[in-house]
């Protein structure tokens, strides 16, 4: 009697060696991360991951998980090894000069009157 399974997250294991204690390294699939388009000209959102072997069984992965339920322009995928970011001790190239206070809306006196218009409404 032949018990293979027919599920590939369960038929790529060497369940003996990992049985064993002896995991194979090189079976693990690639982790995308994905990002949704809910209308055209919206910006897409990071909404989570999916382990794939390719990137058109991300994109495929990615619909099921997140397009099922709402609705859906786009979706993208990304390898997660291509995402880069700055490391944390870099934090101070974010900092705001304060000769540059005019790109907050705190900085203008119109909000005021703005809620108190919206408030009328």
């Amino acid at each position: 009697m032949n018990n293979k399974s027919l599920d590939p997250r369960i038929a790529r294991l060497d369940l003996q060696h990992v049985e064993n204690g002896i995991a194979p390294t090189n079976s693990h699939w690639v982790t995308y991360e994905v990002f949704h388009q809910d209308k055209r000209g919206k910006q897409p959102v990071h909404v989570g991951i999916v382990h794939a072997a390719s990137p058109e069984l991300a994109l495929m992965f990615a619909k099921e998980q997140y397009a099922r339920r709402k609705a859906t322009a786009n979706l993208w995928v990304v390898k997660s090894s291509e995402v880069y970011t700055y490391a944390p001790e870099d934090e101070d190239i974010f900092e705001t000069t304060p000769e540059k206070t005019f790109r907050e809306p705190g900085f203008y006196k119109v909000r005021d009157r703005i809620e108190a218009y919206k408030n009328k409404i």
